[in-house]
């Protein structure tokens, strides 16, 4: 392993720690060498917080080093615009760095090399690439909104060896079919997203919140896919409407048909979006359209079998995570995933896959289009 590399996947795993508290903001961890030591170590640690770059110089300081002449190996393009916080360039420059080393570049529209530009102006010597991809995967739901203005889609479901992703008794104390690891790596999952979306039949038979748990930071838009508006106005989403938003994803026929049900749900802060009659474009296209025009950079998607195939029959999913516990349900369990996947017209395959064993459970993951992330 050379040595930018390993700089690199340092600043990387300093960088994942931000994942869940910085989004829709990008991950970003930073490391300042000089003379062959680290003598600095920075992550952007949450929203509107100091970035990696200044976290990384505060370090230097701290131990009472001069970081005059270092090199600094940062995950992503410094910023050079003046944000929640000030441009990372100027501190850089301020600090007399000699050279700093980017994983990958920023393409947002204030950055997208303008940034290191600025860098090289001031006479620092630039380098980029070591680790990009690893880079790029790590911050691809931010990587694909700032380049294309469209939100990346998760969709995410725990199942049983025999594809089942529920038990048929819910009032079973069995009421999960993943363990107690895979539920709480499920809500880092909802900590980054920025919305999360099921389906009117899991509403239906678990009456979720869909807030990430702990409770703690920002919490995400939570959607309900409800053509018919069967929701129960007093459901725990609609309960909770006024703390963190509810959108209910319906079309227009059915709320002149229920228009009292449909006052009454906004009277308690749900909104309900209706979908245009779309000849040419399905009606999921128009509900990413609309989320990604809102500024929702990440949509997770938790619904039931027939949720998840819809995006996938669309080829709308970006990654796809899959929880599987080592259970056959058999005749105890229901919500079979592999009856509606059989109506896909193509097989689909994962790239850049991942496999972690968490508890007695095994988390699959992978991206659903191997020119992603943009």
């Amino acid at each position: 392993m050379d040595v930018d590399t390993k700089y690199m996947q340092l600043a990387l795993k300093l960088a994942q720690r931000g994942i869940g508290s910085v989004e829709p903001n990008p991950a970003v961890g930073a490391v300042v060498v000089k003379s062959n030591q680290i003598i600095g170590k920075g992550w952007h640690k949450k929203f509107g917080d100091t970035h990696a770059e200044i976290n990384a110089l505060q370090a230097c300081k701290t131990l009472g080093v001069n970081p005059h002449g270092a090199t600094m190996y940062v995950t992503l393009e410094p910023c050079c615009h003046e944000g929640k916080t000030g441009p990372c360039t100027q501190v850089i420059i301020q600090a007399g760095l000699a050279k700093v080393v980017v994983a990958t570049i920023d393409p947002s529209q204030h950055a997208n090399g303008t940034c290191l530009k600025q860098l090289r102006d001031a006479g620092i010597e630039v380098q980029t690439g070591p680790c990009q991809t690893q880079a790029r995967l790590l911050n691809a739901p931010f990587i694909k909104f700032a380049s294309t203005g469209k939100c990346w889609v998760t969709l995410k479901w725990a199942q049983s060896i025999d594809g089942k992703l529920a038990w048929a008794d819910r009032s079973n104390e069995q009421r999960w079919i993943s363990g107690e690891q895979s539920r709480k790596d499920a809500h880092k999952l909802r900590r980054r997203a920025q919305a999360i979306l099921v389906g009117i039949n899991t509403v239906l038979a678990d009456d979720p919140l869909l807030t990430p748990r702990p409770s703690k930071g920002k919490k995400p838009v939570r959607i309900i896919m409800d053509n018919d508006l069967r929701i129960p106005p007093d459901c725990k989403l609609i309960k909770t409407a006024k703390k963190t938003p509810v959108i209910i994803y319906t079309n227009q026929n059915s709320v002149q048909a229920n228009h009292k049900i449909a006052q009454k749900l906004t009277k308690k802060s749900a909104e309900l979006l209706t979908c245009p009659n779309t000849h040419d474009r399905s009606n999921l296209h128009f509900l990413l359209d609309e989320l990604s025009r809102r500024g929702i950079a990440h949509l997770l998607v938790e619904g039931g079998p027939r949720v998840i195939t819809s995006f996938l029959k669309e080829h709308l999913a970006d990654e796809i995570v899959v929880y599987i516990a080592p259970k056959i349900l058999a005749g105890s369990g229901c919500a079979d995933i592999t009856e509606p996947m059989a109506e896909l017209k193509q097989n689909i395959d994962l790239y850049h896959v991942d496999i972690k064993l968490l508890g007695d459970d095994i988390r699959l993951s992978g991206l659903s289009k191997p020119e992603q992330p943009t």
